[in-house]
């Protein structure tokens, strides 16, 4: 028996970073994502040895431990060790004896949410195996608490709702770690359009979210006014892209877009680089009308809205500044597990 479980990754089409505290906890935070058609995947063999095998990317890293209620963090395995941990302790379990392996088809540190989809999905296949009394709101709270709390890692909140929901979601960050989620029930057309439209464009670099994100949080506290003024505009941001979807009126989106783009540089100082800026005047120069950084900034996924048929001229453009372009679609599905038997 083997449980397999799948979770999507997600661009954010308008409001990323007001899901992070100490702003969400102050002012309400907003944002507006989409999943796409690239996942976190989690194998879970159960075996019978008194041992735990973790795997990433397949097979490529692994270690084997002794089995045991409490394990010890080790580099590069703290999200299977951490998900491990907190699901024995909230759930009173015995030590278990497994084999999970995680695959995902993009980079970590690319900007599409992975590290929090990598911690649903391996949540996932617990759920599935142990049948762990656990709504989508649950999964993703307890994702949210396994990172920020129990490994202490810096981020928000968006992406493990993301992940565990699927679909185009405008959501609501509130005190006290409140999350409400707004599916939003786009007419086929529109979905279509905007997927036509939008160019996922991989700037070939990486980035450490956490170092962005720690700047962020500082100008927050620090009451930083420029800072907390651009946040404020990137939550007004999110309305405004979930109204014009909802009405259909995609031709403001890449001045949504920009808009949005122009404030989040003025959230942390290393959101942006001279090849971002380059790729991002490139892409305005040859068709499109707006777009942005994927995730916390600094390097990895990019996308632009380009409309008409814009979009090939643009992708040759930006693909010679050293990237490559990235096909996607949405998808409407999120956290699903089963059992192979």
């Amino acid at each position: 028996m083997i449980i397999r479980s799948k979770a999507p990754l997600r661009i954010g089409l308008a409001g990323g970073g007001t899901d992070v505290s100490p702003y969400s906890d102050i002012y309400g935070g907003a944002i507006l994502n989409a999943t796409i058609d690239l996942y976190a995947y989690a194998s879970l063999e159960p075996l019978e040895n008194n041992k735990i095998e973790f795997c990433i990317d397949g097979s490529s890293s692994c270690i084997v431990i002794d089995s045991e209620k409490e394990l010890q963090l080790v580099e590069g395995f703290e999200l299977f060790i951490g998900v491990y941990n907190r699901i024995i302790k909230q759930f009173d379990l015995p030590a278990l004896s497994f084999r999970l392996t995680s695959y995902i088809e993009a980079p970590q540190g690319s900007g599409l949410g992975t590290s929090s989809t990598i911690v649903v999905s391996l949540i996932g296949a617990f759920v599935e195996w142990l049948k762990l009394p656990l709504g989508k709101y649950d999964i993703a709270h307890l994702a949210y608490e396994i990172e920020r709390k129990d490994l202490n890692m810096s981020g928000g909140k968006q992406d493990q709702y993301a992940a565990t929901f699927g679909g185009i979601n405008f959501m609501e960050f509130l005190a006290n770690d409140k999350v409400i989620v707004n599916p939003l029930q786009l007419k086929d057309e529109v979905l279509y359009e905007l997927e036509f439209n939008l160019l996922l464009y991989f700037t070939a670099t990486q980035r450490l979210s956490a170092t962005i994100i720690n700047e962020q949080v500082k100008n927050v506290k620090d009451n930083n006014e420029k800072s907390v003024e651009a946040m404020h505009h990137l939550k007004e941001q999110a309305q405004q892209m979930k109204d014009s979807l909802l009405r259909g009126e995609l031709k403001n989106i890449g001045e949504i877009l920009h808009f949005g783009w122009t404030n989040k540089k003025q959230i942390a100082h290393s959101i942006s680089n001279t090849l971002i800026d380059t790729v991002y005047e490139t892409a305005l120069k040859t068709g499109a009308t707006g777009g942005k950084i994927s995730g916390a900034g600094g390097g990895g996924f990019m996308f632009f809205y380009c409309p008409a048929v814009t979009k090939i001229k643009v992708a040759k453009a930006i693909e010679n500044l050293g990237g490559n372009v990235q096909s996607f679609k949405f998808t409407q599905q999120g956290l699903t597990t089963w059992t192979s038997l």
